[in-house]
């Protein structure tokens, strides 16, 4: 994994959209690296590379260095855009950032237990699959586990429910308790309770 997030990029000064299409053409990826108050840098990066890297969750949440003209440097990932149907990496763009510095970072979620849940009657519902944290870069999660095991059929997980990693905090629980979003629901099946009508027995009226 360390060697996909150690990626080798050159300064480019060819600059503009014939540019950009020649580089693409020469299957390499055009690239811009910013942040940190510092000058922005544009680069090229081998496609190869990106397109192995970016298959791994790990790539757009971990801390990725540049290694520019034999200098590293610590960025992340901030935007990627794809061709609309080709298996091609367009442009990337990267953010400096500093190890003493917190950063802001969508982490995917990983639910565990899942069908233990779901054997329980319930229909289990995901109301989101990542959660905006901040943190300092050393302390990022790839990603946050939810234990489902021992959700009840009828109860909701909310992000105050969720354990997070030392030093990791929750964008929306910093807004206050009017933000702490539903993350999980194990819902009663439709038409249950229905069911449970229909299969009462009937009250025979008393003999006067």
């Amino acid at each position: 994994m360390t060697d996909l997030l150690t990626l080798d990029a050159e300064v480019r000064t060819d600059l503009g959209k014939g540019a950009s299409r020649r580089l693409r053409h020469a299957n390499k990826v055009p690239a811009i690296l910013y942040g940190e108050g510092k000058d922005p840098i544009s680069l090229t990066l081998a496609h190869k590379n990106i397109f192995r890297a970016q298959q791994e969750e790990a790539f757009y949440t971990q801390v990725i260095t540049l290694n520019i003209g034999g200098k590293p440097v610590e960025c992340l990932i901030k935007d990627m855009q794809r061709h609309p149907f080709k298996q091609v990496v367009m442009h990337l763009d990267f953010l400096r950032i500093d190890a003493t510095h917190a950063v802001q970072s969508n982490t995917p979620i990983h639910f565990l237990n899942e069908e233990e849940a779901a054997k329980k009657g319930g229909v289990i519902a995901h109301h989101i699959n990542e959660i905006a944290v901040t943190c300092l870069p050393g302390d990022l999660p790839e990603f946050i586990e939810v234990d489902l095991a021992s959700l009840e059929v009828g109860q909701t997980l909310h992000l105050s429910d969720i354990t997070l990693p030392k030093g990791v905090t929750s964008d929306e629980l910093t807004k206050g308790e009017s933000h702490d979003q539903a993350v999980v629901t194990s819902n009663a099946p439709k038409g249950a309770s229905d069911e449970d009508e229909e299969a009462a027995p009937e009250e025979t009226p008393a003999e006067s």
